[in-house]
């Protein structure tokens, strides 16, 4: 059985909290709540920070989809000159580390460019498939 949830929130850093309640709601009795909500957070947080979905009237969408036996938590966001990647942090930065810690807890992962924008997602396994 599948299902697709799916909201789009203002691309302020203070929506990134309504984005993990979201996410966190939905989960609650059918997948990986803490990661998820990490997933969500640090997606969400990149795509305010990092994309032109943190310009003015900019926006992001979190969807939320049920597989099987994975979840997958995708964020959608306008798009911009930065493309996400993997760092290299061996240093004392305070950034850099979340598409690392995302990789550490998902299946897998990966960037998909959409016309006006990009999609950033994660597969986790669920607990109660």
């Amino acid at each position: 059985m599948s299902s697709d949830w799916c909201r789009a929130f203002p691309g302020l850093s203070e929506e990134v909290a309504h984005a993990r309640h979201f996410v966190s709601a939905l989960l609650s009795e059918r997948g990986p709540v803490e990661d998820a909500v990490l997933v969500v957070s640090e997606l969400a947080t990149n795509a305010v920070r990092h994309s032109l979905s943190g310009s003015a009237d900019g926006w992001f969408l979190v969807v939320v989809r049920f597989r099987n036996e994975l979840v997958r938590i995708e964020v959608v966001d306008q798009g911009g000159a930065r493309v996400p990647h993997l760092c290299d942090v061996t240093g004392q930065e305070e950034s850099g580390r979340g598409l690392l810690l995302i990789a550490a807890c998902a299946k897998d992962w990966g960037v998909k460019n959409l016309p006006g924008g990009r999609s950033v997602w994660a597969d986790l396994v669920r607990e109660n498939a």
